[in-house]
């Protein structure tokens, strides 16, 4: 099998690439996080406008360049290495991808201003009940005339505080747990609809977040997008697509990492010679090597299975996920030992990979959650 990138992923590759070493200072992008908006607006332009990079991974009919999984394994590699901070996973796998699938118009339209970094949306479909289970859905919708009236509550929804509308699940028939029942609804949240509480946190990679509360939010008839009570089909794909595109993004981080540490033990001396130079030093590293490896292997088994049926793309990515949130303690944690007491500093790199690397162990479920997945999946196979 060719897993070679044809020549305009190449370009896609290296011109990102070359973006990002020039303008994407860790420093700036950290002081974004910390203390400003929670990210940098013009960096979010120039991905859209001067590189295509957004549109790259999105369908023709919503003005993209008709990019599939590799463009998105391209781009999600390429934000890892360089610890971009821009919620390329929130905005364009769960929002623009997920709402050109439903069909809709107004989530078209949408979809068409997420790829021109016109618009940013956050998906709130985890509950706490319900761990990393998406048909776990508590929160309800029931007609009321010609409106929704949203009850429940999400937590921890990625990107909340800086999107302007939401893509929110919903119970509108069934009871927790049931497949079906399931619904879509896109909430605009440029002003605060009535009854929606956002309480915004800052998640330990630096990432901005919001526990929601919707208490008898009421939305038109037209928010809601997809099949009503089938949306969570739409849903497991875009969240299978998030999963691998946050593999890819693993071994980005994983890349840069590895690098750095072999970088670092050629120039630190103990004993008058380079650390580097120890054999049990190099034995760390060779693990470390091979853990990447294993993870890169695992990021193109999922990414070359996201366009297969439903059982195996979801086999494939947890297989890889599992892999990776292994491979990202080992590394991440490895390299922080082996630069010793700097590699946790604020001044570091090092420190701020790691952290994003101990969060990616978890994201979209843990190395456990994934392993269970995959032997039921394997049982409903065989």
């Amino acid at each position: 099998m060719d897993f070679g990138l044809t020549p305009e992923q190449q370009l896609l590759r290296d011109g990102l690439a070359k973006f990002l070493g020039a303008r994407y200072d860790l420093t700036i992008s950290r002081a974004a996080a910390k203390e400003g908006a929670g990210w940098q607006p013009e960096i979010w332009q120039a991905f859209a406008v001067d590189l295509g990079v957004l549109g790259a991974c999105l369908p023709d009919e919503i003005g993209g360049a008709g990019g599939g999984p590799e463009e998105l394994m391209v781009v999600s590699e390429a934000v890892g290495h360089a610890l971009v901070v821009e919620p390329f996973v929130d905005a364009i796998v769960l929002g623009a991808r997920l709402l050109h699938r439903t069909g809709t118009p107004s989530a078209l339209a949408l979809a068409e201003r997420i790829g021109e970094g016109e618009a940013l949306t956050a998906l709130a479909a985890l509950e706490e009940a319900g761990g990393d289970r998406l048909s776990h859905v508590a929160t309800r919708a029931d007609r009321d005339g010609d409106e929704w009236v949203v009850t429940g509550a999400k937590p921890v929804v990625l990107s909340a505080p800086l999107a302007d509308h939401l893509i929110v699940s919903a119970r509108t028939s069934g009871a927790e747990g049931d497949r079906d029942g399931i619904t879509l609804f896109l909430v605009d949240v440029g002003e605060t609809p009535a009854g929606l509480t956002s309480h915004e946190f800052r998640t330990v990679d630096d990432r901005r977040a919001a526990d929601l509360v919707f208490d008898g939010v009421r939305l038109p008839a037209d928010a809601a997008i997809g099949p009503i009570g089938g949306g969570l089909p739409l849903l497991e794909r875009a969240w299978d697509e998030a999963t691998a595109a946050v593999v890819s993004e693993a071994v980005g981080l994983m890349r840069k990492v590895f690098a750095d540490t072999v970088e670092y033990t050629k120039q630190r001396s103990q004993f008058g010679q380079p650390i580097g130079s120890f054999q049990a030093l190099q034995h760390r590293m060779v693990d470390m090597y091979l853990e990447l490896e294993q993870s890169v292997a695992a990021q193109y088994l999922a990414i070359l299975a996201l366009d297969s049926e439903p059982a195996e793309r979801a086999a494939a990515v947890s297989a890889a996920k599992a892999t990776i949130s292994r491979a990202a303690r080992f590394i991440g944690q490895n390299a922080v030992q082996l630069h010793g007491g700097m590699g946790m500093t604020e001044e570091l790199a090092i420190g701020h990979y790691f952290r994003r690397l101990t969060v990616i162990e978890y994201e979209f479920g843990s190395q456990d959650a994934h392993l269970a997945r995959y032997a039921e999946l394997s049982r409903t196979r065989d």
